[in-house]
């Protein structure tokens, strides 16, 4: 479901994440069943350099599992990604984050367990993921 913001798009995730967990709510009501929740910003993208995730909020400093794509469009965008990685340490302490590229799938089974662990499948599915 798409968030409104009323403003630039990445509001929800750094500056009033009260839209996002408002969303969520709506989803947990529409699918009651469901047990994992993906929130992703247009906003926030490897053009905006050195700005993120270093800007913080609770999308960058609190959520389960920071996922930092198009790490290929980085060398275009002059991006520094050793730089990126060094905020990310910084700015989340010690929650994991992970580089995709979701064209090359770099990053994918890294994402794939974290979900798998979370949900508390990891001893079911050790055969799955590798």
């Amino acid at each position: 479901m798409g968030v409104e913001t009323g403003g630039c798009s990445h509001t929800a995730i750094r500056e009033n994440a009260s839209l996002n967990l408002s969303a969520i709510e709506d989803m947990n009501l529409k699918f009651p069943h469901a047990e994992l929740c993906f929130v992703e910003s247009g906003g926030d993208n490897l053009a905006e350099g050195k700005k993120i995730p270093r800007k913080g909020g609770p999308g960058i400093t609190r959520s389960d599992l920071l996922v930092i794509n198009k790490i290929d469009l980085a060398p275009m965008a002059g991006v520094n990604l050793a730089v990126r990685q060094a905020d990310a340490l910084s700015m989340r302490v010690k929650r994991p984050f992970v580089f995709t590229n979701l064209k090359s799938s770099e990053g994918v089974n890294q994402i794939a367990k974290f979900v798998i662990k979370k949900s508390g499948l990891a001893k079911e599915s050790d055969t799955l993921i590798r």
